[in-house]
């Protein structure tokens, strides 16, 4: 145990250096949603663009509880830049296809933070990456969903945009469960 709270302390915790890590990821995921919903906007496809221009603010709004955490428990935080999105595509299901592939490489990330948390017995971050593995579930289902939406419609994006309309796709609405956002979730 006594080594354990020296990583911590001295800052060498691979927990601390994989949540500085998924900071940047957050913020990737939110461009990355910001170019897919700028896409669907420019092609006139409102139901899609609002979809995802709401997918880009949860990402960042996740980007910030990891922020409020770090601050909550003294740990140094700098804010790193993102990788450049993605932005051409062929086919509206290219944009989900990849937004499917996100959530999934994202949960990956998420997963691999609670087991270096365990490992380094570090109880209470393992405890605040519990809602992310939650809220994981429900962004892989909600993608697969829409891309299954988008292989029945077969190319006839008025399908899928009714759809949207119809249903709430992922917008299980506030978790009053979630982390603290540094600075509020927007």
């Amino acid at each position: 145990m006594a080594s354990n709270v020296k990583k911590i302390l001295s800052g060498k915790s691979k927990f601390h250096e994989l949540l500085q890590a998924q900071v940047g990821n957050e913020f990737s995921a939110s461009q990355q949603y910001i170019a897919l919903a700028v896409w669907f906007d420019n092609e006139d496809l409102p139901r899609l663009a609002s979809h995802f221009y709401k997918q880009a603010l949860e990402e960042r709004n996740h980007a910030m509880m990891i922020v409020q955490f770090l601050m909550d428990n003294d740990i140094a935080i700098t804010i790193p830049g993102v990788e450049t999105p993605i932005n051409e595509f062929k086919s509206p299901r290219d944009l989900v296809s990849l937004a499917l592939t996100q959530e999934q490489q994202v949960t990956d990330q998420i997963v691999a933070l609670a087991k270096a948390a365990r490992e380094e017995g570090d109880y209470i971050g393992e405890q605040f990456l519990q809602w992310f593995l939650k809220e994981q579930v429900e962004e892989v289902s909600s993608m697969k969903t829409l891309l299954t939406i988008m292989d029945r419609a077969d190319g006839n994006m008025f399908y899928v945009e009714t759809f949207l309309t119809r249903e709430s796709v992922g917008d299980e609405g506030a978790d009053s469960g979630a982390p603290s956002a540094a600075g509020g979730a927007l």
